[in-house]
């Protein structure tokens, strides 16, 4: 059983020099957090892993630098800045391979900071909101240090950790992190629907986060009996639930199942998943495996990117040197798909950035942009231009694919490179 504290004293054994995991996503124990980096001056070289966190990143401010190094798995907003100057690490990791790197030791841990809801009858606690990585870390940590969360939503499946597991708790009363839904324009909502138009009737379906997912979430609604097999879970799935197209009766395995591993957005999508039966809580390594995935027949995977050449390499971590997000489970879900029987993978992304400005179809990668899909794992494109199919396609055809859906106003600047640069 866990010996209850206050914060100060919950944080108050970890040392300089140890290496910590941090509860991610909604489910940052933000109280653990802010403890722990009031004790700063005391503090030399603490070593900080996680996957992306929501809320305030204190242990990452530049006051703060030569107590904490963050270790980041996947790059948040409130961490960027951070890596890009050099007081934070980035990792490039496959979300599928996280839980190893502490079962193997290969990132040790002295400690595991995580936030769940209080025990039931049977002294259960559950992980909430994000079961990603962090059964694999409890398991490795020498001391494992909770919040016991009292607005914590209790989800099922393999989302529990025993009190037994814990040594020091925090009794808190703090809601999950929101995370706002994202604005869907006319750009996203004609991807949505050509990206729908390509999901079949009993497909299981992955999408992420952001506008061009709940662009899709919408244009799904007529659909029937669709699956969700991701390793994410946002408010848009709820509406497919409640207007009928999700039902899981179509699912290979986790049938009847929403499976997911952590979930952001809303305290609607919080109360939605709270002792819900249906929403079914996975670690990343069984949600990413690919194993897993391409046994969904009709497996459909819906990812993003930042750029995209004329052969087909998807950059989707890094602006040129920049880093920008992660490799997260792009790949996990893109190989996954491709392998399932009758499955898809798509890459969909508006057709131009900076407020219209730039190409996100390029001739050639930026220097420094870091490939997260090869040209060879790619296979469907979508802007809201069209659909261009490049698997088992030449480069002269791929070209002429990917030239099609670029924004028309940068189509003659893209051929004219095309010709110069791969003959075509």
């Amino acid at each position: 059983m866990p010996r209850i504290v206050s914060p100060a004293e919950a944080v108050a054994s970890i040392q300089s020099g140890q290496q910590l995991f941090v509860h991610g996503g909604a489910a940052t124990p933000s109280v653990l957090l802010d403890a722990l980096v009031e004790r700063a001056p005391d503090l030399r070289d603490v070593g900080v892993v996680h996957i992306h966190i929501e809320g305030p990143a204190p242990h990452v401010a530049p006051e703060v630098a030569a107590s904490f190094r963050h270790r980041a798995l996947f790059i948040g907003p409130n961490t960027r800045d951070a890596v890009n100057e050099g007081r934070a690490d980035y990792v490039p990791i496959f979300l599928s391979d996280i839980p190893e790197l502490f079962e193997s030791r290969s990132i040790p841990l002295d400690a595991a900071l995580i936030n769940v809801s209080p025990p039931d009858a049977h002294g259960y606690c559950s992980l909430g909101t994000s079961v990603d990585a962090a059964p694999a870390a409890i398991r490795a940590a020498r001391t494992v240090i909770a919040q016991l969360n009292r607005a914590m939503p209790r989800t099922l499946g393999d989302s529990f950790v025993h009190l037994d597991q814990i040594d020091l708790a925090v009794e808190v009363d703090q809601p999950p992190h929101p995370h706002r839904i994202a604005a869907v324009g006319e750009v996203e909502r004609r991807i949505g629907e050509y990206v729908a138009e390509l999901v079949p009737d009993g497909a299981t379906i992955q999408m992420g986060i952001g506008s061009i997912p709940t662009a899709v979430a919408t244009a799904l609604r007529g659909k029937r009996d669709l699956g969700v097999h991701t390793e994410l879970l946002t408010d848009p799935v709820i509406d497919l639930v409640e207007a009928g197209a999700v039902t899981g009766a179509a699912k290979e395995i986790n049938r009847g199942k929403v499976v997911t591993s952590f979930l952001m957005g809303s305290q609607r999508l919080y109360d939605f998943v709270h002792d819900n039966p249906m929403i079914e809580m996975r670690p990343v390594d069984y949600t990413n495996d690919t194993a897993v995935i391409r046994r969904f027949r009709r497996m459909v995977a819906v990812n993003s990117a930042l750029s995209i050449d004329l052969t087909g390499q998807v950059s989707a971590d890094s602006i040129g040197t920049r880093f920008y997000s992660g490799v997260g489970g792009q790949m996990d879900f893109i190989r996954g798909a491709a392998l399932a029987p009758e499955g898809r993978a798509i890459i969909a992304l508006p057709s131009l950035a900076a407020g219209g400005t730039v190409s996100r179809i390029v001739p050639v990668l930026a220097p420094g942009a870091g490939v997260v899909t090869s040209r060879a794992h790619v296979r469907t494109v979508v802007t809201e231009h069209g659909v261009a199919e490049l698997f088992g396609r030449s480069i002269r055809e791929r070209v002429a694919a990917l030239v099609a859906i670029a924004d028309p106003s940068m189509r003659d600047e893209l051929a004219h490179q095309a010709r110069r640069l791969y003959h075509v």
